[in-house]
């Protein structure tokens, strides 16, 4: 008899990214009509020149090859301090953070610490799609806020609050967001933790694009009791250009990053030691050039802008910022998911269809505009003002 595999997971939909990368094996790609790849959001541009001079040394190192402690080595996490205190004006103890396999692996050990299955996780629309799918494979119920394409999809906390049950463990927020590249305000942000705090529940952010916007994203690490309510999922992977470094942390009291440690060593033991030391070299001498990416990257999304929003473009651009653009496609009664198909096939454009960002959402688009050189913005953009209707 053939083994038979959960149903739970059976009823989670399969990576985007990947459908849409086998949607577009079937493009005739050419020097002179490459494909353009608006799917994963990834920085275009290589780490810093000399973050792989200093990692080259680290391989020779015989200690690279071995296990750290679970939550990481001491003193990265002393960077991860001093950075914060930098970046955020607030004291986050080097004992508030564990080094994670990338921002979905601590999202992860947020959600295992915090839930049980049954429990509820307040979600507002659009979702970064990872999240709902850790959430369902744990037997999580991701309780949904409507988007709203008026605010930008920037929750109300009145809305919110009417949606927490005795079963809700946490409100979940991106910042930037991940799909509409919208900014939630550091007031916003305050009020979701005084909800939370209210309530007797978590609010948990991630800010894996905080880095590319500037000044201080919140000042919650600034409260004295800010751990009690708060719980930060954070990416270093898109900050310093090592995305497959996987290069995330979970960032929490001491306390819950102690209970958290729990589930890490069971899941990865720990973060990959020239990990490490790539975050802690980053957050000891990269800021002018995380800085001028991110003076950069802004000077992508204007152009971009620009570009999209002239005259004769039948998509119409929603929001966009930090990585991303949330665009609306000009097909009635189509899916997204058809949409973006027929662009992967017929025009070698990738990008994501709104509904694999939650219900409701089947007249948007996702495109990652932070993958692509400025220079090559208005050929991308072109393929969609000439893409038939």
């Amino acid at each position: 008899m053939k083994y038979a595999i959960s149903p739970q997971i059976r009823a989670v939909h399969f990576p985007p990214i990947s459908e849409v990368r086998e949607w577009a094996a079937s493009y005739f790609a050419t020097p002179e009509q490459p494909l353009v790849d608006l799917c994963q959001a990834v920085p275009d541009y290589p780490p810093a020149p000399e973050l792989v001079s200093y990692l080259r040394r680290v391989v020779d190192d015989p200690l690279t090859a071995r296990y750290s402690p679970d939550e990481g080595l001491p003193e990265v996490r002393e960077a991860l301090s001093a950075r914060y205190a930098r970046r955020y004006g607030g004291a986050v103890p080097p004992g508030a953070f564990c080094l994670t396999v990338g921002a979905s692996q601590a999202f992860w050990l947020a959600m295992v610490t915090l839930c049980v299955a049954g429990d509820e996780v307040v979600v507002p629309l659009p979702a970064y799609f990872d999240h709902p799918m850790a959430l369902e494979v744990l037997g999580i119920r991701p309780v949904y806020l409507p988007y709203d394409e008026v605010t930008g999809g920037l929750p109300s906390v009145s809305d919110l609050e009417s949606l927490l049950t005795p079963r809700t463990r946490a409100i979940l927020l991106v910042t930037p967001s991940n799909p509409t590249g919208v900014v939630a305000p550091p007031e916003l942000i305050r009020d979701l933790l005084e909800l939370a705090r209210r309530r007797g529940v978590a609010l948990v952010l991630d800010e894996t694009y905080a880095d590319f916007i500037p000044g201080r994203p919140h000042d919650l690490f600034m409260d004295r009791g800010w751990g009690d309510n708060f719980i930060q999922i954070i990416s270093f992977g898109k900050t310093y250009s090592l995305t497959g470094y996987r290069a995330g942390a979970l960032v929490g009291s001491e306390e819950f990053i102690h209970q958290a440690l729990k589930a890490q060593d069971s899941m990865a033991v720990c973060q990959p030691r020239i990990t490490q030391q790539a975050v802690r070299y980053g957050a000891e001498h990269l800021e002018p050039w995380v800085e001028a990416n991110r003076g950069s990257m802004a000077l992508r999304h204007d152009r971009f802008r620009e570009e999209f929003l002239a005259a004769g473009n039948r998509f119409r651009l929603v929001t966009s910022g930090a990585f991303f653009a949330w665009v609306r496609h000009p097909f009635s009664g189509v899916s997204g998911r058809e949409v973006a198909r027929r662009l992967a096939q017929e025009s070698g454009l990738l990008c994501l269809p709104g509904e694999v960002f939650g219900p409701g959402l089947t007249h948007y688009l996702r495109l990652a505009f932070g993958n692509i050189r400025q220079e090559f913005i208005p050929e991308a953009v072109e393929r969609f003002r000439k893409f038939p209707v």
